[in-house]
């Protein structure tokens, strides 16, 4: 039986290991691949470090390909995202707050449509979103993507789901006694205590519309107002080893480190929220696991 136990552990401790290293290689790999040129990237081990020095001219070369491009994809990330990510807090913990709390016709209804939405594939909604932004002449503003950004069913249902089963309905019953209205109530009893799915829906909401491409795809026109999701795409297709027809100089044009560092700095922002509110998300991720 012990014997057995010991195998059992070296076969998990052996899976953990092969879904270590196919998840933490390319992260590895990207991490190291800015710290080398091109040439280097290519004859050299994968995993080998560079230098520090031309890390830095690396990200130098980036922020300021086509005169700093790169800053104002990351400036129309952050508009977007912040945004959409406001608006969508605004409309989901309310509505998940009434859809938990409330009575009122056709609230299972509206519940089931809220999960049926949430399962859909998001680029399915793209082309109505488009269609409906044009009626309105908003294609190609900051709005046609932040308004549809607003629409986030899964913070709906993160909130309903906390609201339902963690916070104590009889202190929301002693507040109605007390003379307060349902958005007193809302407003200061069940929101304070709602501190902890508030971050936790913020977090997924920014990091949707942070890494979201088709809809700015569809609805900006111009370099100036793509997020840097596009500008990605935009940076691989100008990559002569991607696109050998592509003209321009070899101080402008985009090599494989290139690529890595630009990833990098597209990724950081979410990195950094995660790092400072990680506290909260746990929080937010074990609210409701037990009855309130």
């Amino acid at each position: 039986m012990l014997a057995r136990r010991y195998v059992y552990v070296f076969i998990g401790l052996v899976i953990l290991l092969v879904f270590v290293a196919f998840f933490g290689v390319p992260l590895l790999w990207l991490l190291l691949a800015p710290t080398k040129t091109d040439s280097q990237l290519a004859h050299e081990s994968p995993f080998a470090f560079g230098s520090l020095t031309t890390f830095a001219n690396t990200f130098h070369k980036v922020i300021n390909y086509q005169g700093q491009l790169m800053l104002t994809w990351l400036k129309n990330s952050a508009i977007y995202s912040f945004g959409g990510t406001a608006l969508a807090l605004l409309a989901a913990i309310p509505a998940g707050y009434g859809l938990a709390l409330t009575q009122f016709i056709g609230r299972r209804a509206l519940l089931a449509i809220t999960l049926v939405v949430m399962i859909l594939p998001s680029t399915a909604l793209v082309l109505p979103l488009f269609l409906e932004a044009s009626e309105v002449h908003l294609v190609g503003s900051v709005w046609s993507v932040i308004l549809p950004f607003a629409f986030f069913p899964f913070g709906v249902y993160l909130a309903y789901i906390y609201f339902s089963s963690t916070i104590p309905k009889d202190l929301l019953a002693a507040a109605r006694i007390d003379g307060a209205g349902e958005w007193g109530v809302f407003r200061y009893v069940a929101l304070p205590l709602a501190r902890p799915i508030v971050g936790l829906v913020a977090f997924f909401a920014f990091v949707a519309d942070w890494t979201n491409y088709y809809l700015p795809f569809v609805m900006t026109y111009t370099n100036t107002e793509y997020p840097v999701s596009i500008g990605l795409q935009i940076l691989i297709g100008s990559a002569p080893i991607f696109s050998p027809g592509t003209p321009g100089s070899a101080a402008s044009e985009i090599f494989r480190p290139d690529l890595a560092m630009a990833t990098l700095i597209a990724i950081l922002p979410i990195v950094i929220i995660f790092l400072f509110a990680q506290r909260t998300l746990v929080k937010g991720m074990l609210a409701g696991a037990t009855k309130g």
